[in-house]
């Protein structure tokens, strides 16, 4: 064979072989083209707000579907203090930005004191919490990335699925959804570092 008709038979089965995933990006490109939208001040994406904790509020604004699974944003609500408890996401990288409030979160053995216009970034399988602190409202914007069954989740627990279970079923709940509890909710002390 030669060289001139090898490399363009290379090159044709290239072509070839990479033809599905450039006909699958291509799928993905369109179909966001052209599908943006609004979600106004204090709504909800689908106008179904939820509610995980007492005196909370979780507001969606990009739904993992909108993003097919690769993103999920929501605004978090808070008038009382406190928050989760210390978990770590198997495949999730997690970030918050404070719109409003102040907040302490913790990632690893770290713990930032946050406010308005800060943000802090949490990777995934790096046990996190945050607790908002003070008795002004606070209001943090969240980001999943990718989503993983994090909005599946909040709407299960918004709706009352694990009100009645036990630890052990809900640490399951949990580790089904993606991520694994390590430990109590960060403390509402001093913050060990500042920004």
């Amino acid at each position: 064979m030669k060289r001139t008709h090898f490399l363009q038979a290379c090159l044709a089965t290239g072509a070839f072989l990479t033809l599905p995933i450039t006909l699958l990006a291509k799928a993905v490109r369109h179909y966001r083209m052209g599908k943006g939208f609004v979600v106004k001040a204090a709504q909800d994406r689908f106008n179904q707000p939820m509610s995980l904790f007492d005196g909370d509020q979780f507001l969606t604004k990009i739904a993992t579907a909108d993003t097919e699974g690769d993103l999920y944003v929501f605004e978090s609500r808070r008038l009382k203090e406190g928050g989760p408890l210390h978990h770590y996401h198997f495949e999730q990288d997690e970030w918050w930005y404070v719109l409003a409030g102040e907040f302490l979160i913790k990632v690893g053995e770290t713990v930032y004191e946050a406010k308005a216009g800060d943000s802090v970034f949490g990777p995934r399988m790096v046990p996190h919490s945050f607790a908002k602190v003070g008795p002004v409202e606070g209001r943090l914007l969240m980001i999943f990335q990718p989503a993983g069954k994090m909005e599946e989740c909040f709407r299960k627990i918004s709706q009352g699925v694990t009100h009645n279970m036990s630890e052990a079923e809900q640490d399951a709940f949990r580790e089904a959804h993606g991520f694994k509890r390590v430990g109590p909710p960060i403390k509402q002390a001093k913050p060990m570092v500042d920004k």
